[in-house]
């Protein structure tokens, strides 16, 4: 099965992905891992990435896709993937659809974690990171009373891209380069949406339960 996660930051992306690609036995494939692996290894992809990594700008579209392209054309992505993190615009979702067009497939389901802002805002700025242990904390979800890390003692603080106003720009960003890459997928008649709010383990059974008709 070859699926695509998308959602806003706060939505659980990454915890969705491991949860649902374990369950189908395919690999978790996300942009951060393969620029680490990229950068790590030493290819010449990862040299080109690293330039614009350590400047703090972005990695150019043909780099990120030539990353995706390669990670893709990898033996354990051959009977399917779930892509957590790219296409992230609407060009790139054309470019994938290409992609997997020359080796005569195509995405099976677009998976969407829809959750409402405010509630988006309300998980992120309230994590806390130990000083230590790097361990988050959630103010709400975790009853913390003080600032203090329960596991090993260290201090709590919240980070620069938690704060509130930083996530309010995070939404402002998602919902102009990554919202219509919904609509897209959507025209494609290939997207899903899943209520993303809730326990994990209860935002894992929907998204599994809209996955059952497309198993083998």
């Amino acid at each position: 099965m070859r699926i695509v996660l998308v959602g806003p930051p706060g939505a659980g992306k990454g915890t969705q992905a491991q949860f649902i690609a374990s369950h189908l036995s395919i690999p978790k494939i996300s942009t951060g891992d393969i620029f680490r692996a990229n950068v790590s290894g030493g290819t010449e992809l990862g040299r080109q990435a690293r330039q614009y990594m350590d400047r703090g700008d972005l990695v150019p579209d043909e780099v990120t896709i030539a990353m995706v392209r390669d990670r893709l054309g990898e033996d354990d992505a051959r009977d399917g993937f779930l892509l957590d993190g790219f296409p992230r615009n609407v060009p790139q979702a054309e470019t994938l659809k290409k992609i997997l067009a020359e080796w005569d497939t195509r995405l099976d389901i677009v998976l969407e974690l829809v959750v409402d802002e405010d509630e988006v805002v309300r998980r992120l700025s309230g994590r806390r990171t130990c000083d230590k242990c790097g361990r988050i904390w959630h103010v709400d979800f975790d009853d913390k009373q003080d600032d203090i890390c329960d596991d090993c003692g260290g201090h709590l603080f919240q980070r620069d891209d938690d704060k509130e106003e930083v996530v309010m720009h995070r939404l402002e960003v998602y919902r102009h380069d990554t919202a219509p890459l919904v609509q897209f997928y959507a025209d494609e008649d290939i997207l899903v949406g899943i209520d993303a709010t809730g326990p994990v383990e209860e935002v894992t059974k929907r998204a599994l339960t809209a996955l059952r008709p497309l198993e083998k």
